[in-house]
C-alpha cells in the first residue's frame, strides 16, 4: 500500500469576496506541481459562494464534473437546455463531453452555498454533453458505504463516463468500516467533510484528504462522529 496525505491547511486558497474556495490540486491560480492530480482525479475544490452570487455562464469539453452540496441551494443551467437545482442530499453530474457551458448560481438571496466540485478526466473523449443529479437517503450512509457515482448505469447511482465510483459514508464514533476496491488498479482518494478519522493507519482530521494506491481493501476508524467521500478512479487512464 502507498499513500500521500494532503492536510487541510496545505491546500490551494482563493478569496474573491463573493467566492471563496480551497484547492486540493492545482487550479486556476494555484499551481503546485506536486498536485496537478490524482490519477483521473483532476479537480476537488471546497467551495463557499455568498448569496446571490456564482459561477456564470462558461464553457467546459471532455471532463466529468460532479457537485456536492454540503449546505444550501445551487441553480444549474446549460446549453442543453437544462435549468435544475440542488441542494444537501442530491448529486449532480454533468459529461462536459464535445463541449458545453453551463452556469452554477447560489439559489438563495439570503444564505451561503457550500459545495464540493470535482472534475474527473473522462475514459471516452466527446461523446453527447449530458446532465443528471440524483437525491440520495442520508439515512442509508449511517456506518456503511453509500454508492452515488459509478460506471453502471443503474437506478441506485449516477453514471459517469469513467471506471470511478464514488461512495459516501457517515461513521459514528468508534465504528469502523472496510473499503474493497471495485477494479484492480485504481486508487482511493478519501476526503474527511467532517469528524476525525484513522484511515489505514494513519490520523486524518476534516477536510484533509488521503490518496491510496496499491491496495485491494482499506480500513476506516471513526475517532469522532464523522463524514467521509471516498472516490474511487483509475491511476492510468
Amino acid at each position: 500500500m502507498k499513500s500521500i496525505t494532503h492536510k487541510a491547511n496545505s491546500r490551494g486558497h482563493a478569496s474573491h469576496g463573493w467566492l471563496n474556495s480551497y484547492h486540493t490540486f492545482s487550479f486556476s491560480s494555484y499551481h503546485n506541481p506536486e498536485r496537478v492530480h490524482f490519477g483521473a482525479l483532476r479537480v476537488l475544490n471546497d467551495d463557499t459562494v455568498s448569496p446571490g452570487m456564482g459561477f456564470g455562464q462558461h464553457p467546459h469539453d471532455n471532463m466529468e464534473i460532479i457537485s456536492i452540496p454540503l449546505s444550501g441551494e445551487l441553480k444549474h443551467r446549460d446549453t442543453t437546455g437544462t435549468e435544475a437545482v440542488i441542494k444537501t442530499g442530491d448529486i449532480q453530474i454533468m459529461s462536459a463531453g464535445s463541449g458545453l457551458q453551463h452556469s452554477e448560481m447560489n439559489n438563495s438571496r439570503t444564505e451561503e452555498v457550500k459545495f464540493l466540485q470535482i472534475w474527473v478526466f473522462p475514459k471516452e473523449r466527446n461523446i453527447q454533453p449530458r446532465y443528471d443529479q440524483k437525491t440520495f437517503n442520508e439515512l442509508q450512509r449511517i456506518n456503511k458505504w453509500q454508492l452515488i457515482v459509478s460506471p453502471e448505469k443503474s437506478t441506485d447511482s449516477i453514471w459517469i463516463n469513467q471506471d470511478a465510483w464514488f461512495s459516501l459514508t457517515k461513521l459514528e464514533k468508534g465504528e469502523s468500516l472496510n473499503y474493497s476496491l471495485n477494479k484492480k488498479g485504481n486508487g482511493v482518494y478519501a476526503f474527511i467533510l467532517k469528524g476525525d478519522v484513522t484511515v489505514a493507519g494513519q490520523s486524518l482530521n476534516a477536510k484533509d484528504g488521503l490518496g491510496i494506491t496499491d491496495a485491494e481493501e482499506i480500513p476506516f476508524i471513526a475517532d469522532t462522529d464523522a463524514e467521509i467521500l471516498l472516490m474511487e478512479v483509475p491511476i492510468t487512464f
